[in-house]
């Protein structure tokens, strides 16, 4: 679940030992209440989800507040301390993120001086250190200060390991690009889609824009009619069959251009190969990876290629 940006995952599920904090009782008290109001524009938060929003855990309130509560709650864990000045940067971003959830997710804060049981049983080594806990067990970590749009992305991803609908914000970085995009000017789309891809190199948005970009140059002037006939008289004729390609995705048979292509890879080699491959895979990310056909397609290539 870890965004590769943020960290690599530093432990898998259960290495983490927190037996020796269950069992102690009493609940803590809210140290911020939740917005009353519709949450504003934290991914998943549930309208009118209500509840609290950030908690102070001691040891004597950890199981109650945090295993407990993560049975129903996705709950993130910041240890921080007061001396510390990184935990000065991040904490205020994630309480405000978390009064923005609405009770979609509840933000656990653990004085590492006042707790350092806990901390010991988290293995912290260091601070601001920050966890998501699900269903009882931490699922995911990060340590240090991140931007606050990559914290955005992966709260929403313990969201939905906590099986909360999660419903993508409106970026407006998207909207400029996509509206470049949608007058034709090519140029301004291609920079704007790279930007956001610089800046979230994961986006999926992006890259599908990014695609869609070079579709549309690829097709520019050309006569579908002609270039669809042209490729049904020469089925090995690479460039032909590209072009066919993607004038059948742009007509709505996405499924038909993918058949084209995977056939096509059976029946080359070398660089002819690797060119159509490559040009498939650029298909693939208009549609996105959670595409039926998609995942059907990629099955179908793995096995012309192997």
């Amino acid at each position: 679940m870890s965004d590769p940006r943020i960290t690599s995952s530093i432990f898998t599920r259960g290495a983490v030992d927190l037996s020796a904090l269950r069992g102690t009782p009493a609940p803590t008290r809210p140290t911020t209440p939740a917005q009353s109001g519709p949450p504003t524009g934290l991914p998943g938060a549930p309208a009118g989800g209500g509840g609290v929003a950030v908690i102070d855990v001691t040891e004597a309130t950890f199981q109650s507040e945090v295993l407990e509560r993560s049975l129903s709650t996705p709950v993130v864990v910041d240890f921080w301390a007061e001396w510390c000045e990184p935990c000065k940067q991040l904490s205020p971003v994630l309480e405000r993120l978390a009064a923005e959830g609405d009770g979609a997710w509840v933000l656990a804060k653990v004085d590492v001086d006042a707790n350092p049981r806990i901390a010991q049983m988290f293995r912290v080594q260091g601070i601001p250190m920050v966890y998501a806990v699900v269903g009882g067990q931490p699922i995911d970590a990060f340590s240090g200060v991140v931007p606050e749009a990559q914290l955005r992305q992966w709260i929403s991803a313990v969201l939905k390991a906590g099986g909360v609908a999660v419903a993508e914000p409106e970026d407006p970085r998207l909207d400029e690009a996509d509206d470049a995009l949608m007058s034709g000017d090519l140029d301004a789309a291609e920079r704007a889609y790279r930007k956001i891809l610089a800046e979230s190199p994961a986006d999926a948005a992006a890259e599908a824009g990014l695609a869609q970009v070079g579709l549309a140059r690829r097709v520019a002037g050309a006569d579908p009619r002609a270039a669809l006939t042209a490729a049904e008289g020469a089925p090995d004729d690479v460039e032909a069959q590209l072009l066919a390609a993607d004038i059948e995705v742009l007509s709505g048979l996405a499924e038909q251009a993918y058949k084209r292509l995977v056939g096509l890879v059976r029946r080359t080699a070398g660089d002819d190969r690797e060119k159509v491959r490559q040009h498939l895979v650029g298909l693939f990310a208009i549609a996105g990876p959670e595409d039926p056909a998609v995942a059907s397609a990629r099955r179908a290539l793995a096995s012309a290629l192997f």
